[in-house]
């Protein structure tokens, strides 16, 4: 691997640290729908389907929103071209930051909104020839590498594949943990931090310079 790959790798782990932040306070405040893990909504709607319509709807407008929410990643990404990546972070970070501000004066719908909007968009910063090829905010995928990457490495391979997939799953399930306890002290005020984290990653991002996959985003 690369330095550079590696200081994506490291980029990527910050930003699934964010997704889990984020989605911790999500579900937690909406007591059990998610604002970033959409398979898990898709389920929910199964289920609501089946027991509570009133629930089905609303994990369907969540995952509504997040389709919207990777569509403006998209725009954002595709007009900013080469600066893609900051660009959609910048995005991101500004729709947490009105998310806390808008939480903060009583308006918590729009804020799950803001909320959605920023999980899906940040699935946009890591495009290539049309396709993301780092999802920051759900897992399986991942997983499926990591245990693929043992067996290769186990077998007499690459003896460290496995550790960035592990880095990234590392990532969601430490900013959950953050999350859950910023939500317990401070309520979705605690999406403040996210914003700023998502701030300083577009500017991180920026420093990587000119993404290679600029032209397919």
């Amino acid at each position: 691997m690369t330095r550079y790959d590696r200081q994506v790798r490291l980029l990527a782990a910050c930003l699934s640290s964010i997704a889990g932040y984020v989605d911790a306070i999500g579900f937690v405040s909406l007591g059990g729908f998610f604002v970033s893990f959409m398979s898990g909504n898709t389920t929910r709607i199964g289920v609501g389907l089946a027991n509570d319509w009133a629930a089905a709807g609303v994990a369907a407008g969540l995952v509504g929103l997040f389709v919207i929410g990777v569509m403006l990643g998209a725009v954002v990404g595709r007009l900013a071209k080469s600066h893609r990546r900051p660009m959609v972070l910048i995005i991101v970070a500004v729709l947490l930051g009105l998310a806390a501000v808008t939480a903060h004066f009583g308006a918590t719908d729009f804020a799950v909104v803001e909320m959605v909007f920023a999980m899906g968009a940040v699935n946009a910063v890591f495009v290539e020839e049309g396709e993301v090829r780092i999802g920051v905010t759900y897992m399986t995928g991942t997983l499926v590498k990591l245990g693929k990457a043992i067996t290769t490495a186990l077998l007499g391979g690459d003896r460290l594949g496995w550790l960035p997939h592990l880095l990234l799953w590392l990532g969601l399930l430490v900013g959950g943990l953050l999350g859950t306890i910023a939500y317990r002290h401070f309520g979705l005020d605690a999406l403040g931090a996210a914003a700023i984290a998502a701030a300083i990653c577009a500017v991180l991002a920026d420093r990587l310079g000119v993404n290679p996959d600029h032209a397919s985003a």
